[in-house]
């Protein structure tokens, strides 16, 4: 018998409908397509309008792809962990609720925080379940609705972030496929950066809190770029040295879609061209927890059994790291979108 492991075998995405693009958001707020393209690749994003709805539906959405795309037994999951950093409520967790409108019947649900490294800390942590043997089949779902928290009076932020949501199913195999090695770190310094003010346990709402915006994301933007290229740079080199990848055995690079120059860097550090990095950020902007698997969505026909791929991410608190990855199946063949 093969060494247990856990391997990606299926993807479901979902974006809202309505796109918001640079020439819109320029009246709203003093910024131009140019300066936003410039310094962040980003042309449009998309964002969940409709009254009344969170980021458990936009889960929801494409968790019922993902099982109407692999056609697994939904009675057969395990589990299903949902990473985000919009949360409906504060508590019952979001994944409770993606799970009681899915139906699962023999599956329990948690969230799993680490903001935009999210996606990355939930597929190690659930690579470890599956590797225990206790679990076989889990979902995972990287999702946020980044314009609950975004002030659109900010031109520092308000262009950066979009809507949506990723899921992968994530099963056992002996085959040599799968999650291989992982490394990340947190540097708990990174909090006056990037967080948000107010709505937690240190800062509850009252009207003060309200009058002066303060359940608004806050971020230093220049200080969160520096660390966020070295981190996801060093991150990523030191998993291909550890695991003897270069620029000739890597396929593919899937970074978090935070900004182009950050991409860029990474993919210089590895000495990697851009025709092997997977980019979507142009038209999603930063979805946090939700980009990775977004991208995975949007490439899934390009990606071929056995493809090594590295993942990194960088996010609040500072959390970053990377994680090596061989793809588990032949994507062309996965039911159309």
């Amino acid at each position: 018998m093969g060494k247990r492991r856990a391997v990606i075998t299926g993807v479901g995405g979902y974006v809202p409908d309505y796109v918001l693009n640079n020439e819109e958001l320029s009246r709203m707020v003093e910024t131009n397509d140019e300066w936003i393209m410039t310094r962040v690749g980003i042309k449009e994003r998309r964002i969940l309008t409709e009254e009344g709805l969170g980021t458990s539906y936009m889960a929801r959405k494409a968790a019922k792809q993902l099982l109407k795309k692999t056609g697994v037994d939904p009675d057969s999951i395990d589990a299903l962990v949902v990473t985000t950093s919009s949360a409906d409520y504060q508590f019952p967790s979001t994944a409770s609720i993606v799970l009681g409108k899915l139906g699962l019947k023999n599956a329990h649900a948690f969230d799993l925080w680490a903001a935009c490294c999210g996606f990355i800390y939930t597929l190690d942590t659930v690579s470890c379940m599956i590797e225990s043997g206790r679990y076989n089949r889990v979902i995972i779902i990287g999702a946020d609705k980044m314009s609950a928290l975004v002030d659109y009076k900010d031109r520092a932020t308000c262009p950066l972030f979009g809507d949506g949501a990723g899921a992968v199913l994530v099963e056992a195999t002996e085959e040599e496929v799968g999650l291989i090695d992982s490394h990340f770190r947190t540097d708990g310094k990174g909090l006056p950066f990037l967080h948000l003010k107010a709505g937690g346990s240190v800062c509850p709402a009252s009207h003060f809190t309200v009058d002066h915006r303060l359940h608004y994301l806050y971020q230093e933007g220049r200080t969160v770029f520096r660390y966020a290229v070295t981190n996801m740079s060093d991150d990523s080199v030191l998993i291909a040295e550890r695991n003897g990848l270069n620029k000739d055995n890597i396929d593919w690079v899937v970074p978090h879609q935070a900004n182009m120059r950050i991409i860029e860097a990474v993919a210089k550090r590895l000495e990697i061209p851009m025709e092997k990095v997977i980019v979507n950020i142009e038209h999603y902007g930063n979805t946090s927890a939700g980009t990775i698997p977004l991208a995975l969505w949007d490439y899934e026909s390009r990606l071929r059994k056995g493809d090594n791929m590295i993942f990194t991410a960088f996010g609040a608190g500072f959390v970053h790291g990377a994680l090596y990855l061989k793809w588990g199946y032949d994507g062309q063949t996965a039911a159309v979108k």
